[in-house]
Order: structure tokens, then sequence, then C-alpha cells
């Protein structure tokens, strides 16, 4: 007997099928699609869109066909709107494109881009996992997940799960508290969960959790389900200030649990948490008329208070990054330059420009560096005080006077808190400390480098108005004398020069001296930490003066034999053209112009920092017709690499090729394949040449930062799976110098990118090492020589290099013996490099 659905549904494809040939609709199908392309040749690309989204919705047939053409269409309809701000509909047009390709994976990593840029990074990594699941060898959809994973989930995560003795000391803790009745917990920040997990663990009733982080809150979600605790821990995602009872909470809870401090204690916003806690969220604390209730009728807050510690520090390092050092750059006089801040600034009055402190591990800074003081305390506070919370930002003052202990120069103070947990737990992140914690570096500002001497005492100032410490060196008492730090440029110009037994002091005061004029206006400008630093790298500015020199010298000849042979030529021709596409803040264009007989080109774009170049031209006598600041005059980005005026072609192009955290930049060799045809017969592009030179290593270090090393750091929590999603395989703004490893081989040659010559590039190279001793190779930190011309060059691991290196971290480690030959896979990919090891044809994938 026939099936009798056979019929029906006979009869819905034969309707279907007469759909798809009503000759009005294919018609409609058929001029869309042509006006769709007409559109697209002529440039069109809003129109076309439109066209494309049409055709695509009648006829989802042509899908296939046209999936290239839409998402060219798409692609330049979106650079189109985003160059004029019309940002919210260059997101609808991603929104329909995903609705009729919602599995194209080259659609949604481009979404992420444009996410990303805008800020939206949640999102954004959002989109490039969904395209890594759907195709997981899209290298650019990998990269571009690193990179936001970076935002997402820093470092510091890796470091402070690892930390045992931490994550211990919050468990005893919160096990003594709930075990003393406190039943009913919040934990505010809650990040991976781990702090709520000991809480339900030690046998808490009722545990809360509350996570700002988009990213984070998925990812405790997943890890409290992963360790069976999904229906008795409740995760909001939100902040804690947003929080009521008993719209979020069904009661006040008798603890809080927290980790919301950064390394200058305040600056995770953890006062404000906790006063609205306290005022919302938390039963009344322990005292006066309640301090025999039980713990499950009172709050308490875990951890329940902090002691900050503060010493002065000489540290070349430090002074390098916030500071001018060097009186002259690559043949420029630095006089006229007015003062030069870098963005760490800390006064008593709050200055939304500025951020009051930068964080440093002490004990790994290339150089060290020098206690001045013993160090002292600067301030208590009971987070289970809600009147001393809200009391905090209303302190007065406090003038601390610190004894020196030894001579140098006053850099920064250096700050660092013990965390009481309860009365029995407390954790220390000083300097000394194995700990993942860094310190808060508050870097002196003055002009001077001012040198303590024993028997001297440093007046600092302590306040906390804004809720954030703020510690500022404002004088000296020297022989029963108070030297102002601000006035003291005065007081040496008036004939009281303080005794200064450093050169390098010396020469800093001198600068001081010919930059500050009083009866002038407040000249200053804010450069970022590693433009100052890229500022004091003399090595650096003197190899490109040599190198220009070369250059501009040997055109010259050159321009002069030509005139000879066809006579002399119209004032400018003679002039040569230097283009310096550098980013932030360069000094190459003017040590370019300050040859002679050249124009230059810088990229510069602040408007103070544009001033600041000005100011060295005239005062190093260039003139003003041969500086000229090109981004001024286009907004495209990628214009920058076009002819000069007069159609005169450029006879020296500098891009900057090398991030600051250790990386290749962005698009480098595009730019330099560009920047070639924009030469002048016997032009140069700076640098010509790029050698990666690598070594291997063995860090427990590195893997620490890099990755959660299974459950016994995480207290038998299964997290790592989870928080390890977000492990990138390079590890950038990387110190080797300072860095703890066994070396297990020597420098060699990975990888060389020819800026001048295309031929002689490739993107695949393999490379054979010996192992000069047995161990684990966990990782190959890699740096660069970079060459100017054949015979200049300079490293970014040379001691005073404004660069960083990075390092290349296995997912697992490679055991190797003394004398095994590795042989290393080298590959670069849009600029970003990848490496894969192996012994006798064991293969370890790196990338």
């Amino acid at each position: 007997m026939p099936n009798t659905s056979a019929r029906p549904k006979h009869g819905r494809r034969t309707r279907r099928r007469r759909r798809l040939e009503d000759p009005a609709r294919d018609q409609l199908v058929s001029s869309s699609l042509e006006s769709a392309q007409q559109c697209l040749y002529n440039q069109d690309y809003g129109t076309a869109f439109v066209h494309y989204l049409l055709v695509l919705s009648l006829a989802p047939v042509f899908k296939d066909f046209a999936r290239d053409s839409f998402r060219f269409t798409l692609f330049k309809w979106a650079e189109e709107l985003d160059s004029v701000g019309r940002i919210q509909e260059l997101f609808d047009c991603y929104e329909q494109a995903l609705e009729t390709f919602p599995d194209d994976e080259v659609i949604l990593n481009s979404m992420g881009e444009h996410l990303f840029r805008m800020g939206f990074r949640d999102e954004a990594a959002g989109h490039f996992h969904k395209a890594l699941k759907l195709r997981p060898e899209y290298q650019e959809a990998r990269e571009n997940f690193y990179r936001v994973a970076n935002w997402l989930v820093e470092r510091w995560h890796f470091l402070m799960l690892n930390d045992h003795g931490r994550n211990r000391k919050y468990q005893k803790a919160i096990q003594k508290a709930v075990q003393n009745g406190c039943n009913t917990v919040l934990d505010i920040g809650t990040g991976t969960g781990i702090l709520g997990m000991c809480a339900k663990k030690a046998g808490a009733a009722e545990v809360y959790a509350c996570e700002l982080s988009k990213t984070m809150y998925e990812l405790a979600c997943e890890v409290v389900t992963a360790n069976g605790m999904d229906g008795s821990i409740n995760i909001l995602h939100k902040k804690s200030l947003e929080m009521e009872v008993p719209t979020d909470i069904p009661h006040r809870v008798s603890l809080v649990v927290t980790e919301t401090v950064d390394a200058g204690l305040f600056g995770e916003g953890i006062i404000e948490s906790l006063i609205h806690a306290w005022h919302h969220l938390l039963l009344p604390p322990k005292s006066g008329e309640n301090e025999f209730k039980d713990a499950s009728t009172t709050g308490r807050v875990i951890p329940a208070g902090a002691t900050v510690f503060c010493m002065a520090v000489e540290c070349l390092e430090i002074r390098r990054h916030h500071r001018l050092c060097v009186t002259e750059v690559g043949g420029l006089s630095m006089a006229a330059a007015g003062e030069l801040r870098s963005p760490v600034s800390c006064s008593a009055e709050p200055d939304d420009s500025m951020e009051p402190y930068t964080t440093e591990r002490l004990s790994r800074l290339p150089g060290g560096y020098r206690p001045l003081t013993e160090p002292f305390t600067a301030l208590c506070i009971d987070f289970n005080n809600v009147h001393e919370l809200e009391g905090l930002s209303s302190r007065e003052v406090q003038e601390v006077r610190l004894p020196v202990i030894q001579e140098g120069q006053l850099d920064a103070l250096a700050v660092w808190f013990q965390l009481h947990l309860d009365e029995e737990n407390s954790l220390s992140t000083g300097p000394q400390e194995d700990t993942c914690w860094e310190q808060a570096i508050y870097p002196i500002h003055s002009t001077t480098c001012f040198v303590l001497k024993p028997q001297d005492e440093l007046i600092v100032e302590v306040s906390c108005q804004d809720a954030y410490l703020r510690l500022n060196s404002v004088a000296v008492l020297r022989d029963g004398h108070k030297i102002h730090l601000d006035k003291q440029v005065e007081l040496q110009q008036s004939g009281n020069p303080i005794p200064n037994s450093n050169s390098e002091a010396e020469l800093c005061s001198a600068l001081a001296c010919l930059q500050t004029n009083h009866s002038q206006p407040e000249k200053f400008s804010v450069l970022e930490c590693s433009e100052m630093a890229l500022l004091n790298n003399w090595d650096y500015h003197r190899s490109f003066s040599s190198a220009l020199s070369k250059l501009i010298s040997r055109l010259k000849v050159q321009t002069q034999n030509q005139e000879q042979e066809c006579g002399p030529s119209a004032p400018d021709s003679s002039l040569l053209y230097v283009l310096d596409v550098s980013e932030g803040f360069s000094l190459l264009s003017l040590i370019a112009a300050h040859e002679g007989d050249v124009k230059a080109y810088s990229s510069v774009e602040k408007n103070k920092q544009q001033e600041v170049l000005r100011r060295l031209a005239q005062s190093n006598g260039i003139s003003e017709q041969h500086l000229e600041f090109w981004l001024n005059h286009t907004e495209d980005e990628q214009g920058v690499l076009q002819r000069p005026s007069r159609e005169k072609l450029w006879s020296a192009i500098i891009l900057d090729c090398v991030e600051t955290c250790g990386l290749i930049r962005q698009k480098l060799m595009e730019k330099a394949s560009l920047a070639r045809c924009l030469l002048e017969e016997g032009g140069h592009v700076f640098p010509e040449k790029i050698v990666v030179y690598g070594t291997l290593v063995e860090s427990d270090t590195l893997l620490l930062e890099s990755a959660v090393q299974g459950r016994q750091p995480t207290l038998g929590f299964n997290i790592a799976p989870f928080i390890n999603q977000f492990t990138v395989p390079v590890h950038v703004f990387l110190d080797f110098s300072t860095l703890e490893c066994r070396h297990l081989s020597e420098a060699l040659e990975l990888f060389v990118l020819d800026l001048m010559d295309a031929n002689a590039n490739y993107t695949n190279r393999e490379v054979k090492v010996q192992a000069v001793s047995a161990g684990r190779i966990t990782a190959i930190p890699f740096w660069y020589h970079i060459y100017l011309d054949r015979e200049i060059s300079m490293s970014t691991l040379s001691q005073n290099s404004h660069w960083k290196q990075a390092a290349v971290v296995l997912q697992e480690p490679l055991e190797v013996e003394a004398g095994d030959w590795v042989r290393l896979a080298v590959r670069l990919h849009e600029s970003t490099i990848s490496i894969s090891a192996c012994i006798e044809n064991t293969p370890v994938q790196m990338d």
C-alpha cells in the first residue's frame, strides 16, 4: 500500500518549483543581479550591496555563485561607511550579510575586526571564535582571536591562578569564615569563579557572584558547571554597584569576598564597591551592640584590610621611560624641546589626563634598582569599617619624612601592600616576594635628576582624594634646609648648587637649566613611556643619523653629477625628499632635514608634539620650509605613502618595522613593497633588512604566564581547560635579560625580511640548532637585528633599547639531551611569526 504522506509531499515540492519558475520573479532576479554587477563596476558599492541582498533573498540558489562578489561589495561599502562615521549603518549591513550567510567565516572575521576597532572586544572575540569553529585553519581569524584574547583575559589571570600560595590562603580564610557562620556569600568580580567555588566547597548555603566582563562571565559559568556547582552558585553578568536586594539577590549576605585590587590597591575600584556593598548588599558589621551576635546575622569582608608600603628608588630603566635624559639626539640639540612628560604623573590634585602610577615587577627590571630609603607605611585601611572607607577620600594630606639610607638619583616611589585576608592569613605584593603581583611605580618628573644623600630626608605627601592612592615627592630636607623639588632649578641658578657626584645626573641637571625659563609660558608635551624611552635611545638615533648622512651625501653627489651632464636645474629640484612614517613621536625627519638640502615629511599627528618639532627645527637651524607634517593634509592613513609634491620621488622612506612589544608591525611587507615603488633612483627604504634571531630556553616563568598548569595550583578545581582557551602562542613585552630561564642553545638566525629586495623574501624556512645542554624546551625567545644599510645595524636586544622582546611558547615542553639537533620550521604570515620544533621527526606545534 502506498505511503499516504507521499502525495502531499510531492504536491508541496511541485508548488515550490512553480514559484521558482515564476517569469516575473526570474526577471527581477536577473535585472537585480545585472544592476549589482554594473554598480560594482562603477564602484557604487552601497547600491550594489542592496541589489545583491535582493537577489540572494529571492534566489538563494545564487549564493555560491555570488559569494565572492558579495563579500567584496560588503567590505568596500563598509570601508566607505566607516570613513564617514556611519557606524550603525555599517553594523546593520554586517547583520544583513550574516542573515544571508550565517556561516561565512570571512564575513564573521571582518565584522569582528570592525567590532574590535570600535572597542567592542567581547563581541569581537565571539565573532573570531565562531569563524575559527567554522574553519580551524583560518589563520587570519586565529591571529585576530589571539590579539583580542590579550585584551579580554590579561596575562596576570594565568599568573594569579598558577599562584597556589595565594589561592590556598584565600581558601583558608573563606573556609574559616563559612565554618564560623558566614553561610551566605557574594563574590564581587568573580573572574573564573574560584573564590565563589571555595565558599561553596566550604559549606556556604548560598553563593552569589557577579562579573562585569562578558567574556569572564561566560567563562565563569562554564567553569562552575564543569565543577558540578551550576545549580548552587548564582552568577550575574553585572557590576556590583548596580546590584540591589531583592532584585539581584534575595537578601543581604554575611560575607563578601573579592580581589578587585590592582598593584596600587585601589585602582580597580574596591573602595567604591565595598561602600556600596556595606550599604546595599551586606549585613551590618560586628561592632557595638551586635558585637556578640551570630556570624550569620552580621557582615564581613575578605580581605579584611590592607597596609600599604612605599620606598624611594633609583632605577635607570624607570628613569629613561619617564623623563628626558639626554641633551642631544642624533646631532640635534634638545634645549628647545620644552618639558617632555610621560603620561604617568601623580599630584595631590586629580588630573584625568594623567595616570597616577604605572606598574613594574621591580625584581625583573633590566639593570635592577637601588632602594634609597627604608620602606615606610603609607596607609592602613580597614575594609570592614564603612566609615573609614567613606572618609578615605576626605583624609587630610599626610606628610611623611623618609630618611635616606644611600646616595642615588631619585627616580620613583615604589609601592606595594600586604592584604590582610583575616587575622591569620595575609598576602604580600612586595618586590622580594615570589608572587604574581607587580608593584606600583610613581615616577619622579622633576626636570632635574636630583641626587639624594645619606642624612637627607625625603618629604612625601600621601593622599586619596579620588580613591586613588597618591604619593608625591615634594621636597628634600638637607642640613636643616628644605629644598623643593619643583623649584630646584631656581635654587641652582641662584648660586646654591646642590653637589652632584653623578656625571649622568650633572648632564640631566644641565639640560634642565637649559629647558627651564620661568619668564616664558610653560611648554610641555606628553609622550608615551615607549616614546620617551625611544628619545633616550642614543644608539638608535646615532645609527639613523649615520645611515641618513651616508645616503644623502651619496645622492647629493649623484645630483651634482647629473647637473654637470645636463646643466643646472630649478632651485627646488636639488632638494632631496625624505618621508618618516614612524608610529608616534619621532625625530628622524628632523635628523634628515638637519643634513641640509632635504625636505623632510613627518607623520607626527598631535599638535603639541608638532610644536616640539617646530621649536627644535628652529633652534637647530632647520628652515621652516624644510619640515612638513604630512598627515595634516590627508585623512587616509595609506595616503602617506604617495609621491611628494612636484611629482619628485622620495629619496628615503623610513618605515617603523617593530612594535615596542617585540612583534613585527602588521602589513610591514606590504608597506615596504609600496615604498620601493616610490623611490627615486638610488633611493633607500630604512631599514633595508631585518634579521630575526632566537634561542631555545627552558623557562617555567613563561609557562606560568601563558597557561594555567593543571588543577593543582587551582586547588583541584577544573579551571585550566576553560581559561587556557585564551592562551596565546607568543608572549610579548618580555625583558629577556632578566627572564628566569636556562639557555639550551646558542642564538641562531631564524628568518630574514628584506625590505629592499622583494625577490629575496620567503614565507617559510627550516633551520637546525643543536642543544648545548639537556632540559625541556618551553619557549623560543626572539629579537631583531635591524640593518639600516649593509654596514649600520642595531639590535632590539641592546641594553638601552626601547623595544622589548617576544617569545613563542610551546603548548607542551620538548625534552632534549645535550647534542640533540632540533629542527625549527619558521613561518611568517601577515607579519606574524610562528614556529614548530621537532627532534628526529617528532613535531611539536607552536602556532
